[in-house]
């Protein structure tokens, strides 16, 4: 559950796009590409370390050669001391949540190598120690963000920032550059009671449908860019490898998928900002959709069945981003002083809400409900939605009893 009515502040996180200049951009990928390099270079140390000597490297060892590093080496020592601190910090929880699969019993995932596709953001972890956010307060038409070896950036501030600025991250989304802010002390902004509550369930053919009988649609935002999607990606296996022309079709690729990402985000701020403004209790279920979205292909031994439907049905999952709308509603719900609460999601769409009764025969189709035994019938994701409310009222009031 979230949603806390006595808590007068939270952590809120506020991202803007930078308008930098030719020179700032330069600068901007060449200390992500120092950091990178870092990063790079600490993994290699680590890995050599226990290979050669069966050592263990840790953070405070590392950070401590940053000193002798940037007297060394001239490129390193014109960026921030504390942001490339919260680089080693980034491998070092790499290697946390790598020890960590490692005693459960998961897919290890050993931390691997960052190629220029995969490092992305650079953090400074507090605002003023080699970065300053506004810092140019004297022009109240403009907002600058101050960054050691880069100068002050122009940002697009179309929102005001609450709070207190903590930690400040720069981004790159293709050729776009972003600031993300973390503010700390934000004043809730709850919002007015209303006395309603309400299930939602999850869907693709509606992102959201609730109990009472509201769909939220599902835009389909990246099978609306298939076919352009497509071309670019045969464009880019067309382009021999290191060339000029496949870091074209590459930029292309990326900005499509840029696209649809923040296309998505916006949806699903618009989809659950409508629910905290209408219901004082939101029940979802508890989505575990990493498992959902799981292959069904199998082995060459064991080949999976319906592997093509399960394929589609998946690229639908993720099409439709529960997982984003779920976080994002979280958020909402705390800010708003509204109450969450994650049910377990198992037979609420095979339930009867009238009668109770659980058979797989009561889903007829895609939104069709009919109980076979009471006769009961209803949109599917309605009556999942009932079913969801239900669920998340019972175990309310069992926490509450308690």
């Amino acid at each position: 559950m979230s949603g806390h009515p006595g808590r007068v502040a939270v952590r809120r996180s506020y991202t803007f796009l930078m308008r930098a200049t030719a020179h700032q951009r330069a600068a901007l990928t060449a200390c992500l590409d120092d950091h990178r390099a870092l990063y790079n270079a600490a993994l290699e140390e680590r890995r050599e370390a226990y290979k050669r000597s069966k050592v263990s490297i840790r953070y405070g060892d590392q950070s401590a050669q940053l000193k002798e590093i940037r007297a060394y080496d001239a490129d390193q020592a014109r960026w921030s001391f504390s942001s490339q601190q919260a680089t080693l910090r980034r491998l070092d929880k790499a290697f946390g949540a790598f020890f960590d699969r490692v005693r459960k019993g998961a897919t290890p995932g050993y931390p691997r190598f960052k190629g220029r596709g995969w490092f992305d953001t650079v953090e400074w972890p507090k605002d003023g120690d080699g970065c300053r956010w506004d810092s140019q307060p004297e022009h109240p038409a403009a907002t600058f963000v101050r960054l050691q070896g880069v100068g002050h950036v122009r940002v697009h501030q179309h929102r005001a920032v609450k709070g207190r600025v903590k930690t400040i991250n720069v981004k790159r989304e293709g050729s776009r550059w972003y600031v993300v802010l973390s503010c700390d002390d934000v004043p809730a902004e709850a919002l007015p009671v209303t006395g309603a509550v309400a299930g939602v369930d999850l869907g693709v053919a509606s992102l959201v449908t609730t109990s009472d009988g509201e769909h939220l649609a599902n835009p389909r935002h990246l099978a609306a860019t298939a076919d352009r999607l497509a071309t670019a990606q045969r464009d880019l296996a067309r382009n021999k490898r290191g060339s000029k022309r496949r870091r074209k079709a590459v930029a292309r690729v990326a900005a499509l998928h840029a696209k649809v990402r923040r296309q998505r985000l916006d949806h699903a701020h618009k989809a659950a900002l409508a629910l905290v403004r209408g219901y004082d209790v939101i029940v979802h279920e508890d989505l575990r959709i990493t498992h959902m979205t799981r292959s069904a292909s199998g082995t060459i031994d064991a080949p999976g069945r319906n592997v093509a439907a399960k394929a589609g049905l998946n690229r639908s999952i993720l099409d439709a981003g529960w997982g984003v709308f779920l976080t994002i509603l979280a958020h909402k719900a705390e800010s708003a002083g509204r109450e969450l609460i994650a049910v377990d999601p198992r037979n609420t769409s095979r339930t009867c809400a009238r009668c109770g009764h659980v058979a797989k025969e009561n889903r007829l189709t895609q939104a069709a409900f009919a109980c076979t035994a009471c006769g009961h019938t209803a949109h599917a994701d309605v009556n999942a939605a009932t079913n969801i409310l239900r669920a998340g009222l019972a175990l309310r009031q069992a926490a509450q009893a308690a």
